[in-house]
């Protein structure tokens, strides 16, 4: 055999061992005091070193002969697993623009990877978005679900009732498809129109699709309060379809919203205690703010009225003799809300009202609240940040060791750009409900093992280099509920996939994420 062969085989054989090939260079060498590998375990001192996109060592000191084209000493600096974030609207971002696409907003939260298409949105060619962000690159690791009110749209449009027997066919294909396309699995939006008007038997048949291909089921359940069957029953629908679909169901941010149901977290918890005891693989994650990010629409509006295309619920909202019954439903969702204090216009598409609360917006132009909400959304409705949540219950979810962080980034609200560094600094380092490895835990293995991603969310020799390194008491969230859109501080290094994204705090312009596509092609027994 040639030296040459010989030479790359010793070299490959010592990469897969954990020990790096003597008297040679690589990618990138990290040095600090404080590595996290994840899974909770303590801190380590020692060395990192990357080539080709994996982690080829982890060890106390470098080793003799290697030398790097990077080298990082992070010193006392937090290293850890990039950040996992299961459920972002990120993707709504991605353009042919190569700018947006660095994804820079959850970057410098420290996110390696987003999931897309939640809430049952999104493309349903989950092949062709995965080879759109392909080709134009990203500046972070994208996973896609197939959504089920995009898939419901497709095949019989916003109308509210159940699908027809062809109907439930061509959805459950479109599903099959996505799934051997690499999708995670199916997400739902039961809260919002059209997965409204799904029963939980039709969701149950959809669900079982993506079982077969070892995919999860993601849910923004029908009722995270109490406006039609009540948060702890849409506990139990989720639990329902983990169990009869028999896939691993998740909740997504995971809340008591509004006075109705402030203090039931003791219940919803129990619930998914129960059922994870007898089996059913049940997670959530949650955002660590206390407002929810929605739209006045989205907050006031009942689910029926939403029905069809824009034109047609417009046409609803404005018809005076429909109005007095709309009202009366709106004014009962606003007190479950909180009431007009609760919700702060944060849209920065509507500067003429961004910063008042509806209450405020109600006395400016001498209309009642109801009134002043309907006139908003008329207008072109707006975004908002609704004080919905409680601390007790906040805390509650925070805690259970099935509770990952993710961000629901929308537009409008901070948490599209501060997250992660507000969990960690507010309750991590304020509050201490959490260790700093439970944050890391949360924010990153907690997620790859839930969702089977089985090469990230750990510092692994074998494993890709996603790594964030910040300085613990500089990583801190700028955005707020006036000013949603400031980039976060104090990640230093930003690495994703062995490609720096930040570099001394600085922002490199690589785009070097990938589409995360989920080994689900062969279908499982039944």
């Amino acid at each position: 055999m040639p030296i040459t062969k010989i030479t790359a085989l010793v070299a490959t054989i010592a990469t897969l061992m954990g020990c790096p090939p003597q008297n040679t260079s690589i990618d990138m060498i990290i040095t600090g005091n404080t590595i996290y590998q994840g899974s909770n375990k303590a801190p380590i001192k020692g060395v990192i070193g990357v080539d080709a996109g994996k982690i080829i060592f982890i060890d106390e000191n470098i080793p003799a002969n290697l030398q790097a084209n990077t080298v990082i000493n992070a010193n006392d600096m937090v290293i850890a697993p990039g950040f996992i974030d299961p459920h972002t609207h990120a993707c709504n971002d991605f353009t042919d623009n190569a700018i947006p696409n660095l994804n820079a907003n959850y970057t410098t939260q420290g996110v390696s990877t987003v999931f897309c298409n939640v809430d049952g949105g999104g493309n349903v060619n989950v092949e062709e978005t995965f080879n759109q962000y392909e080709q134009q690159g990203i500046g972070t690791n994208v996973a896609l679900y197939i959504g089920h009110g995009s898939i419901r749209k497709a095949v019989m449009g916003r109308v509210n009732r159940a699908p027809s027997s062809d109907e439930l066919t061509q959805m459950k294909s479109l599903i099959e498809k996505a799934m051997k396309a690499g999708a995670l699995g199916l997400s739902t939006g039961l809260y919002y129109v059209p997965g409204n008007y799904a029963t939980t038997a039709e969701v149950v048949e959809l669900a079982k699709v993506a079982a077969q291909y070892n995919g999860v089921y993601d849910s923004h359940i029908r009722d995270e309060s109490s406006y039609s069957i009540g948060l702890l029953a849409a506990i139990e629908e989720v639990i329902t379809i983990g169990e009869k679909a028999k896939l691993p169901v998740h909740v997504a941010h995971i809340k008591s919203l509004g006075v109705d149901v402030w203090g039931e977290s003791k219940q919803v918890i129990e619930l998914i205690k129960k059922a994870r005891d007898r089996g059913i693989d049940v997670t959530a994650d949650q955002y660590p703010w206390r407002a929810s990010g929605t739209s006045v629409a989205g907050s006031l509006m009942p689910r029926e009225i939403l029905a069809g295309d824009k034109s047609e619920y417009l046409a609803r909202v404005k018809d005076d003799a429909q109005w007095p019954e709309l009202k009366a439903a709106m004014q009962e969702n606003l007190r479950r809300r909180g009431g007009a204090d609760s919700l702060l216009v944060s849209d920065p598409t509507r500067t003429d009202l961004r910063g008042k609360t509806l209450a405020e917006i109600a006395t400016l132009w001498k209309l009642s609240p109801i009134d002043a909400a309907r006139k908003i959304i008329i207008s072109g409705n707006a975004r908002v940040a609704s004080f919905n949540m409680s601390e007790p219950d906040i805390k509650a979810y925070m805690v259970q060791p099935w509770v990952m962080t993710s961000s629901d980034g929308s537009p409008g609200h901070p948490r599209k750009y501060a997250t992660f560094p507000k969990k960690h600094a507010e309750f991590v380092k304020q509050k201490q409900w959490l260790t700093i490895g439970d944050f890391i835990d949360k924010s990153s293995s907690l997620t790859a093992k839930t969702f089977g991603l089985k090469d990230r969310g750990e510092l692994k020799v074998g494993y890709a280099a996603d790594i964030v390194i910040f300085d613990k008491n500089k990583f801190m969230p700028k955005a707020d509920y006036i000013n949603p859109e400031e980039l976060s501080e104090g990640v230093q290094w930003m690495v994703i996939n062995g490609e720096l994204a930040i570099s001394q705090g600085k922002l490199t312009n690589n785009l070097a994420g990938q589409a995360i596509r989920q080994n689900q092609v062969t279908k499982v027994n039944q």
